[in-house]
């Protein structure tokens, strides 16, 4: 059996997917991204990074977002395929 180890969202590249395990942040910003969808068991995926890598565009629940690289840095996912 393998074991889905969980990752920041600001490791996944373009093309990657993911499901949400975690939203690790605290007050306000934790309040921000579960409104805007992260929670666990969501699936979504990296459509690209910015020239510098910041921000980063995500598809989740069908709807492009944008999201700064520190912001990401707190939601834990695992890869799907």
């Amino acid at each position: 059996m393998t074991q889905n180890l969980s990752i920041p969202l600001s490791d996944l590249q373009p093309g990657d997917q993911g499901e949400v395990d975690q939203v690790k942040a605290q007050g306000q910003i934790r309040q921000r991204l579960l409104e805007m969808g992260f929670i666990r068991g969501v699936r979504l995926r990296v459509e690209k990074l910015a020239p510098l890598g910041d921000p980063m565009e995500l598809v989740i629940k069908g709807y492009h977002l944008s999201l700064r690289r520190d912001e990401s840095a707190c939601i834990l996912v695992h890869k799907v395929v």
